[in-house]
């Protein structure tokens, strides 16, 4: 399992939790995702991958406005950020076998785009 801490420009970061979660097919799952900026116009990223194949992009959210969700995910992955907490936790609802891969975090100040620790469901 690979697991590291990166930057994005500005000392911009994202944190997240190495863990493996555990659940049943149908079961509802949160991945946590913490960041830290000093920018306010950040985009915050998720995404998937399978197997040996390259990430996939399943969805953004910016900190303020609407982002992007790829249309295979819109149904039962969703995410939103919360200025509060500076988190952007990844909702998977009724989850499928199809749902077993690593996730990722990511962050993007417009300049740089950053891959963080993983999460494995």
């Amino acid at each position: 399992m690979f697991s590291s801490s990166s930057e994005c420009k500005g000392a911009d970061r994202v944190i997240q939790p190495t863990r493996d979660v555990i659940a049943a097919e149908g079961d509802t799952v949160t991945l946590d995702c913490s960041f830290e900026t000093s920018d306010t116009n950040n985009y915050l990223f998720w995404y998937k991958q399978d197997g040996d194949n390259s990430p996939k992009f399943i969805l953004s959210c910016p900190q303020f406005g609407t982002g992007n969700t790829e249309k295979e995910y819109e149904d039962r992955f969703s995410s939103k950020v919360n200025s509060t907490s500076n988190s952007v936790p990844l909702k998977i609802q009724k989850l499928q076998l199809s749902d077993s891969a690593v996730y990722y975090s990511g962050c993007d100040d417009t300049v740089w785009r950053v891959f963080t620790d993983e999460e494995m469901i």
